[in-house]
């Protein structure tokens, strides 16, 4: 990799046109629709039990699609019952369009939304100096602990904020996805300015094991439309190859044996299988539910 490789973090706007293209190509969102909409709800059953409000903290919230598929499976369950939901988000953006989003949704109803612009290690240091810390009956890391520093660390903070009968919801990709292949071979490759780390689920599931942590999990199957990627001068496919490799301008800061290995990867069966012509990227993802 060239020496002037960057981080797609380091440029806000481009990682978010990938982000939005990655969502359009992949089933990711309709996978985690598919888990809160089925399996999550018997997981919440108890978290409202004995409570006069339920607190619940997004970390990384985004634009808030996914919270509010959460928010509206405890509502079902709880419905007589005021919901506290707060939302860390470093993104400005993100949170503009969660904003717009709660403000279009109907059934919201005795739902207070508070918003933070932050991440979750300012989250961490301003809650903890200030003496602010407060128990949460459900917490939820969604496709976030990639960008936090001190993942133990992180775990253990938020662990420690669960009240009775709470959970925190972790949702990564799988340590069996092409993710976790790709970054396998060539994570070392690839820019670490501490934006991004190369972590899967399986890592998340050894640090909470390590740290005494019970959690069950459940994998989310997801696919990626990757086939772009192979097609020279494309304009998609190049922002796909920055979203995969977590590198600004990939095509154009990588050597040619670099771009080379990392398209061949991309097509291992251990990475992507071939349908229809199209090239699909394994993108499964794990859900771990964490008990205090």
């Amino acid at each position: 990799m060239s020496l002037w490789a960057r981080s797609l973090g380091s440029e806000p706007g481009r990682y978010l046109r990938a982000f939005r293209l990655f969502l359009s190509r992949s089933s990711e969102h309709q996978a985690m629709q598919a888990f809160v909409g089925g399996r999550l709800p018997p997981l919440l059953h108890s978290i409202g039990e004995g409570k006069e409000e339920i607190n619940i903290l997004s970390v990384g919230g985004g634009a808030g699609e996914i919270d509010l598929l959460i928010l509206a499976q405890v509502r079902s369950r709880y419905p007589d019952i005021p919901i506290n939901n707060e939302v860390v988000e470093p993104n400005a953006e993100q949170i503009a369009k969660y904003k717009e989003r709660v403000a279009t949704t109907a059934g919201l109803e005795g739902i207070r939304f508070t918003w933070h612009q932050e991440t979750a290690e300012e989250y961490q240091h301003r809650t903890t100096t200030s003496r602010q810390l407060r128990k949460w009956d459900l917490i939820h890391l969604i496709q976030m602990l990639y960008y936090v520093k001190d993942i133990p660390a992180t775990l253990s903070f938020f662990h420690g904020l669960l009240d009775a009968n709470a959970r925190i919801l972790i949702i990564l990709v799988s340590g069996s996805s092409g993710w976790a292949h790709l970054w396998k071979q060539y994570g070392t490759s690839l820019p670490r300015d501490d934006l991004c780390l190369y972590v899967s689920a399986a890592d998340i599931a050894a640090a909470l094991d390590a740290g005494g942590m019970r959690f069950q999990s459940h994998e989310l199957p997801s696919d990626l439309d990757i086939s772009d990627c192979f097609t020279e001068g494309s304009g998609d496919g190049e922002l796909l190859l920055d979203f995969l490799t977590e590198t600004c301008n990939f095509s154009k800061a990588a050597s040619p044996v670099l771009k080379a290995g990392v398209l061949e990867t991309l097509r291992d069966p251990a990475c992507s299988i071939c349908s229809d012509g199209k090239v699909l990227f394994n993108n499964n993802l794990e859900a771990l539910m964490v008990a205090p």
